[in-house]
């Protein structure tokens, strides 16, 4: 059993991939499941946000607040997230009829994107500060829930809402999706410490498996949305570079950015690895579905660079 634990934790990405496809296959070419279509999706918009919900839940509740500690490097890099994205903003805000819109966009979404519930973990492994990276992890996910609904319905308008409207309909759903579990978790850990010991017993590794059934559905979701659009090879081609190009650009910076306050490893996994379950959510929910390929391309990326970094830490570890 625990042979078959570890296989999974070591294959998760490609067994997610492959299960993601085939299920969409599935359903793209048996004409005798087409009934089910529509309850699957309007389960699948259920099932996403609750699953990252109890994935932040499940973390945050590994973390004592009361020890957090905020640097320098942490409002540096929650700049970056928001600025960078601001900036993109500005310019479809603009320039409606701007040429690469859905490129943009894409590139938006993977800057925008709160850092990933793992990279405290890969932190660790990497001999960087674990601790500091989870309380920066929290900051992230607070500044990605408060610019999200506005930054949104600036450039993908919806019929004749206006943009309060917009904006009041993406927070209702975003911002409890972001903050809500941090404030459960610290709810329980004052009142029921109990159930708090109960749930950091049992419940340690359950969100690496719900991530886990989480990108598988990402998967499938993102394929549906390439299938059904009519966007050319050369945008899809983009999509992916794009999320190759900010992946790269984000850890380049929050080493960087780290380095100077004596955290790179931290400040890396900060700014690149990002919670890419929810930033495919986001697009295909309030952008133009096809904007998903951007950061469902950026898995694959983050997924290489930590695998690289890994390597050479456990090599240098080793000569030592």
């Amino acid at each position: 059993m625990n042979h078959v634990i570890a296989i999974l934790k070591n294959w998760t990405l490609p067994i997610s991939i492959t299960m993601g496809t085939l299920v969409f296959l599935m359903f793209h070419c048996i004409n005798v499941l087409a009934p089910l279509k529509a309850p699957v999706e309007s389960f699948v918009g259920f099932f996403i946000p609750t699953l990252v919900f109890v994935m932040l839940f499940i973390t945050f509740c590994k973390i004592n607040p009361c020890h957090m500690q905020i640097k320098k490097w942490h409002l540096i890099l929650v700049l970056f997230q928001i600025l960078s994205c601001v900036l993109i903003a500005a310019v479809l805000f603009f320039y409606p009829s701007f040429p690469y819109r859905i490129g943009a966009e894409g590139a938006m979404v993977c800057l925008i994107a709160p850092t990933a519930t793992a990279a405290a973990v890969i932190t660790g492994k990497l001999g960087g500060n674990e601790a500091s990276l989870t309380s920066y992890t929290i900051i992230s996910n607070m500044a990605a829930a408060v610019s999200i609904p506005v930054i949104f319905p600036l450039i993908e308008g919806r019929g004749d809402a206006t943009f309060i409207q917009q904006l009041m309909v993406i927070s209702r759903q975003v911002f409890p999706l972001l903050i809500f579990p941090f404030f459960l978790a610290w709810g329980i850990r004052l009142f029921l410490p109990k159930l708090l010991e109960i749930i950091l017993k049992h419940c340690g590794s359950l969100a690496f498996y719900l991530w886990g059934i989480a990108l598988m559905v990402v998967v499938g979701q993102t394929l549906r949305s390439l299938a059904n659009s009519d966007a050319s090879h050369a945008t899809i081609w983009t999509l992916a570079i794009i999320g190759f190009l900010t992946c790269g650009i984000q850890f380049a910076a929050g080493k960087i950015i780290g380095g100077c306050y004596n955290d790179r490893i931290s400040g890396g996994q900060g700014l690149g690895q990002k919670n890419t379950v929810f930033a495919i959510w986001i697009s295909y929910t309030y952008l133009l579905p096809v904007t998903s390929i951007a950061p469902s391309s950026y898995i694959l990326w983050q997924n290489i660079i930590n695998s690289w970094q890994l390597w050479h830490y456990n090599k240098k570890q080793s000569k030592k």
